[in-house]
């Protein structure tokens, strides 16, 4: 935990292996640290924040390693109004970097992920990771 000026920061980081069946811990954290701020998540907030940091996470498992071992790691941020969720990967990376694709893209492409998760929050940055691979951060404003 990590202290703010005007109030109080909650930060945890989270790594699992990039496999489907561990989205949902990242999901489980996400509920837990839902609950450390001082007013409650809304139901719609939570659930917004939950489908994006899914969609995220799914991105990298399906697309990062190509079928191969790799890692997914998540930072959560809670701050008094916000929650900034940073979900990375060293696996293949995104072919454009700096704003979401392309919905149209994503369509022949078989999903909508990056559509979904501008939708659901309120600012989202894609960029190349600090090692390679991808780097899908966002905010979610708390009210």
């Amino acid at each position: 935990m990590e202290a703010e000026a005007n109030g109080r920061v909650c930060a945890v980081r989270l790594t699992f292996p990039a496999k489907a069946e561990y989205i949902t811990l990242g999901r489980l954290a996400l509920t837990g640290i839902a609950r450390l701020g001082a007013v409650p998540f809304s139901d719609e907030v939570l659930g917004d924040a939950k489908l994006a940091l899914t969609e995220a996470c799914t991105n990298s498992v399906r697309h990062a390693y190509d079928g191969g071992a790799g890692a997914v790691s998540i930072a959560y941020e809670l701050h008094h109004d916000r929650l900034v969720v940073e979900v990375v990967d060293d696996g293949a990376g995104f072919d454009r970097v700096g704003t979401p694709a392309d919905p149209e893209d994503e369509l022949n492409e078989g999903g909508l992920g990056i559509a979904i998760i501008e939708a659901l929050t309120d600012e989202l940055e894609i960029s190349r990771g600090v090692a390679g691979g991808s780097r899908l951060r966002f905010v979610k404003r708390l009210a």
